[in-house]
C-alpha cells in the first residue's frame, strides 16, 4: 500500500473512533504520574478492572515513591497478588520506587529516556505515563489492542512493538498520538475481540482489509 493511501486510511480511522469515543482516556483510576505508572506495570497481563480494586489499599498503605521505597517485597507481594506475576511486579516496583527517590527527588521523571531507566518500564509503560501523567506526547503506546488492530487495518505490517510505533507515528498528527492508543484500546475490547471481532458492528468495517484476519481470529 503506498504511504498516501496509508495515511489517509489512518486519518479516517481516526475520524470514526472519534465519534465513537469523544473523549478518551485510560481506564486506570489514579491521582498523579506515580499511581499511574504503578497501575500501568500492575496491569500486565491483567485487567484494568482487576488493578482498579487493588490499587486504593496500596496508595493507602504506600502513598507514595518514598514510602513504597521503604516496603519489603513480602508486604507488597501480599497486596499486588490478585493482578498476577507479583513476585516480579513487586521487584519491579520497588525497584523504580527507589529509583525515582533516590535518582530524580521523588518526581516521575518526564522523558521516555529517564523513564525508561526505571525497573519494569518499557516505552509503552513511559507513553502512557508521559501522556497520561505529563500531557507530553513523546511516542504513542503499543499494547496488546493497539498492536493487534494497526496490523488488521493495515497501518503496519510488523509484528514488533518499537517498529510499530514508529509506523503508527507516522500515520497520525502527534498531537493524537496518547489518544490514539486509547482509543484503539477501547476499541479492541469494545468490537474488535482477538478471537472473535464483531466485524458485523463495527464502524471501520469499510476501511478495514483486515490483515492477517482468519475465521475466529488473528
Amino acid at each position: 500500500m503506498k504511504k498516501k493511501e496509508k495515511a489517509g486510511r489512518a486519518l479516517a480511522v481516526l475520524e470514526l473512533l472519534k465519534k465513537r469515543y469523544p473523549v478518551p482516556e485510560t481506564m486506570l483510576v489514579h491521582e498523579n504520574p506515580w499511581e499511574l505508572l504503578v497501575a500501568t506495570v500492575l496491569a500486565a497481563q491483567c485487567t484494568d478492572a482487576r488493578v482498579n480494586t487493588i490499587t486504593p489499599e496500596l496508595f493507602r498503605r504506600w502513598p507514595g515513591p518514598a514510602e513504597l521505597a521503604e516496603a519489603t517485597q513480602e508486604e507488597l507481594e501480599t497486596v499486588i497478588r490478585p493482578t498476577g506475576f507479583y513476585h516480579n511486579k513487586a521487584k519491579n516496583l520497588l525497584g523504580a520506587a527507589k529509583r525515582v527517590t533516590e535518582v530524580f527527588g521523588g518526581e516521575v521523571p518526564h522523558t521516555i529516556a529517564e523513564l525508561v531507566t526505571l525497573p519494569g518500564v518499557a516505552r509503552k509503560t513511559a507513553n502512557v505515563v508521559l501522556w497520561g501523567g505529563f500531557g507530553i506526547n513523546e511516542g504513542l503506546a503499543v499494547d496488546t489492542h493497539v498492536k493487534r488492530l494497526s496490523f488488521r487495518l493495515g497501518l503496519t505490517e510488523h509484528t514488533d512493538p518499537v517498529r510499530i510505533e514508529k509506523d503508527l507515528m507516522l500515520l497520525f498528527p502527534r498531537e493524537e498520538w496518547g489518544d490514539v492508543n486509547h482509543r484503539l484500546v477501547w476499541f479492541g475490547r469494545d468490537v474488535c475481540d482477538a478471537r472473535k471481532p464483531a466485524c458485523g458492528e463495527c464502524e471501520l468495517f469499510s476501511l478495514c482489509p483486515r490483515c492477517g484476519l482468519k475465521k475466529g481470529g488473528d
